[in-house]
C-alpha cells in the first residue's frame, strides 16, 4: 500500500489503487561529479508545477482527463548508491506489478538505473531512448562503477547491444564515443534521426524514456549540476516529446534539475513543462 502524499505534481492526486501512472521522486545526488543539488528537484518541481495549467496546447491533452498519482520522494540514504538504487527498483517493481506506469523525478541521473532495471525485468525486449548532453558511458568514474557518469553503461550491462538509442550527446571522453560505435546507437549534437529510429522501433516494442535536462542549452536551463553549452532549446524538446507519442512507452524519468543554481526559477519552470508534456505523451 503506497502512502498518501500531500504535495503532488499538478493534476496527479488520484489514489494509488485507481491511478494508471505513478510519479515518485528520488532525491539522491551523492555521485554528482561537479555541482550537487539535484536532490532538491522534486519538491521544487511539485511546488512550481502549480504555475502551469493541466492542459497542454502542444498535445491538445489535459492531465485532468487521466488518473495520475504522485507518491512523493523516497527517503533515500545519502552516500550509499547501491541501497538507494535498490529502494528505487523496489518501488518501480511495485508500480509495474500493479500494471501502472512508473515516472521517476530525479535526482542525479544514476537514480534512473533502478527504474530502468525494474522495467527491463517486466519487459526484457525493451528499448531505451536517452536524451542528454553527456554520453554517460564510463565504465567507472574515479574507480566507482555506480555513478551518474556511467548510468547508460550500467544499463548496457543487462540490456546489451542494439537496444539503447542516444540523442543530442555533446560531451564525454573519447573512449566513450569509440565504445558507443560498437554497442549503442548515438547521434551527436542533434536528434535528426529520431523519427527514423522511432519507425524502426515501431508501436509495439516497449520503450523506456530517460531525459537528462542538461540536454537543454544552459542559456535556457542553467539550473543543473553539469551545464554543457551547445544544447537544444525548448521548442526542440517539445518536438522530441511530440514525436514519442507513437511509441509504446512503459516508463520514464526526468532528472538533473539542480534548482539552486538558477535563482530566477526559470529552470524549474522548464522542468515542470517538460514533465507535463512527457506525462501526456506516455498516456496519449
Amino acid at each position: 500500500m503506497m502512502k498518501t502524499n500531500t504535495s503532488t505534481f499538478i493534476g496527479c492526486d488520484t489514489e494509488f489503487d485507481d491511478a494508471e501512472l505513478v510519479i515518485f521522486g528520488a532525491p539522491f545526488d551523492s555521485t554528482t561529479s561537479f555541482r550537487p543539488g539535484a536532490r532538491f528537484a522534486g519538491n521544487y518541481i511539485r511546488n512550481d508545477s502549480y504555475g502551469l495549467e493541466t492542459y497542454s496546447p502542444y498535445l491538445d491533452l489535459d492531465l485532468d482527463d487521466y488518473k495520475l498519482t504522485d507518491i512523493g520522494d523516497l527517503e533515500l540514504p545519502f552516500g550509499n548508491a547501491k541501497i538507494a538504487l535498490d529502494m528505487i527498483e523496489d518501488t518501480a517493481d511495485t508500480i509495474l506489478n500493479n500494471n501502472k506506469f512508473p515516472f521517476l523525478i530525479g535526482g542525479e541521473h544514476l537514480v534512473s538505473l533502478g527504474t530502468i532495471k525494474a522495467a527491463y525485468k517486466k519487459y526484457p525486449n525493451m528499448k531505451l531512448l536517452h536524451f542528454d548532453a553527456h554520453a554517460d558511458l564510463r565504465d567507472n568514474y574515479l574507480g566507482e562503477k555506480l555513478t551518474h557518469a556511467g548510468i547508460i553503461r550500467r544499463c548496457w550491462d543487462f540490456m546489451g547491444d542494439n537496444n539503447i538509442y542516444q540523442f543530442c550527446i555533446r560531451s564525454g571522453e573519447k573512449s566513450e564515443f569509440e565504445w558507443s560505435k560498437e554497442h549503442t546507437y548515438m547521434e551527436k549534437f542533434s536528434y535528426e534521426s529520431l523519427s527514423k529510429k522511432i519507425k524502426e522501433i515501431g508501436d509495439k516494442t516497449p520503450v523506456y524514456i530517460t531525459i537528462d535536462l542538461d540536454v537543454l542549452d544552459p542559456s535556457i536551463f542553467p539550473g543543473t549540476g553539469t551545464p554543457e553549452p551547445g544544447g537544444i532549446f525548448f521548442k526542440d524538446i517539445i518536438e522530441i516529446i511530440k514525436s514519442l507519442t507513437g511509441l509504446n512507452i512503459i516508463g520514464a524519468d526526468v532528472v538533473e534539475l539542480a534548482p539552486h543554481y538558477d535563482q530566477s526559477g526559470v529552470s524549474t519552470a522548464v522542468a515542470c513543462k517538460v514533465i507535463r508534456e512527457l506525462l501526456l505523451a506516455i498516456l496519449y
